[in-house]
Formats: structure tokens, sequence, C-alpha cells
């Protein structure tokens, strides 16, 4: 099964670098979800071999909404690394992606290294920081089409993100405004309840994810607790801007051009 994995994760690493969508493993390939972790963690490693460093972890399925329409009964967990790391306001070019989307989230800071096997901590003690955030996510398959198995391979989707900038932890955080906007005008809206009811709840089950599946977890990693509204698809010179009530703004530029 390892040379299996590696081919998977080859495939899929290949689709990403060169914007091309890749048939759904799921077509020719019956993955466990344990399987489709060791074609994650690969994924990664490729990634790690040319040079990016591990900056944290991203969930999906927070939405209990998007989790039903995916016939799933728990989050999953992504891996961030430095080159999805992008500057508020920077322009990203819209042909660096496949079909690229944006989504608002909450994101934490971790305070401190910790073993995700042996946590029992506070999660207010666990997080020193929060932000407002955007995610890009950009599934490599065919359609913006693919199961549990084959998201879960494709590192959740996991293409680039943006953080704000960072605040101490507020009292609560369990319903805030979100607003995602295209262009000044609102294209979606909704409230951090979107996020596991309370995006503090996004801390322990990131941990817990981090554990089941061997992630390292070290300070100053950011953790995308998950999105506050449904995504937009991204297009060519347009200006994204998500913003969470009490937290800020964050935003970026696409570009027709390099």
């Amino acid at each position: 099964m390892t040379t299996e994995i590696t081919t998977l994760a080859t495939r899929l690493d290949d689709a990403a670098r060169n914007c091309l969508p890749e048939h759904q493993l799921s077509a020719d390939h019956d993955l466990s979800l344990a399987e489709a972790y060791q074609v994650q963690h690969a994924l990664v490693a490729r990634r790690l071999d040319r040079g990016e460093t591990r900056v944290g972890v991203k969930l999906g399925f927070t939405s209990r909404a998007k989790a039903a329409q995916m016939g799933v009964s728990d989050v999953i967990i992504g891996q961030l690394t430095s080159e999805m790391h992008l500057e508020d306001g920077a322009g990203i070019w819209l042909g660096a992606y496949v079909h690229p989307r944006a989504e608002p989230e909450v994101a934490f800071r971790l305070a401190a290294d910790l073993d995700p096997r042996r946590w029992t901590g506070n999660v207010t003690e666990t997080v020193d920081a929060v932000a407002p955030a955007l995610e890009i996510i950009d599934s490599r398959y065919r359609d913006f089409r693919f199961n549990l198995a084959d998201v879960v391979a494709d590192n959740t989707s996991a293409a680039g993100f943006v953080v704000g900038a960072w605040q101490p932890l507020p009292r609560s955080l369990d319903n805030r405004g979100v607003v995602l906007e295209v262009d000044g005008r609102v294209a979606e809206s909704g409230s951090t309840a979107a996020i596991l009811g309370d995006p503090l709840r996004a801390v322990t089950a990131a941990i817990r994810l981090a554990a089941a599946h061997d992630i390292p977890l070290r300070a100053g990693d950011v953790l995308l607790a998950g999105a506050g509204t449904p995504a937009v698809t991204l297009t060519a010179s347009s200006t994204v801007t998500a913003a969470v009530s009490g937290l800020g703004r964050v935003r970026v530029r696409v570009t027709s051009a390099r």
C-alpha cells in the first residue's frame, strides 16, 4: 500500500502544481479514511521536501449543514504550509489554482508546543490570540466533486490563507456576525455560530484530530476554525473581503495576470 499511497499523493501534487484538475481518487480506489490521511501526509511531505514548513492546521465540515450534505458526522483536519500563507491585501493570480473559492474564517494562534495525545489543557490557555481570516480552498478534483476520502487525501482542499490582525481572546466568540464581500458588495453573510456552534470548540476538535492522525502542533501555529458562510468562487480582477464582528476585516485581490 505504501507505493500506492505515494502514487496517489503524486497525482494530487502534480494537479496542484500544474493547475489541472485530476480524476477523483475514489473513481478507481476504495480508500479508507485512515488511508486517505496517509495520502494527505505523503502530499504534505512533498511540499516539505521542496522547502516549505508546516505553519498550522485547518478544519473542514465544521458547519452542521455542510456535514449533513456530505453525509459525515465528524470534522476533518488538513495541514497548512508556509507557501499557502498570504499577506493581508495580497494579490493572488487566478491561474495558480484549479478552481479556487474563498470563505471567511476565524483563526486562532497556538500559545505553546503541545503533544496532542496528552493534551488535557484549557482551550483559552492553549490559544493566545484570535483574528479574522480568509481561506482559499481549491479542490484539485474535476468539477469540484469529491467524497470524504477524496477531500481528506487532497489535504481538505487547502490552497491559501490570509490572517488579519491578531488580538487577545474576547470573552465570547459564539454568535458574531460574519460577512463575505466581493468588490464591496455582500456576497454571503452568517455567524460564527456556524462553526461548531462556537469557534472555540474547533480548538478541541483540532487537537483531537491531530492526535488521531499524528499531526504536530507548535507554538505560533495558525488554526483555521472553519467557515462562517458558504464559499464564493474567485473571479479575476475582484477584491474579496471577510469581516467578523469585533475582530476586524481581511482581504485579497484576485488578478488575471501573474
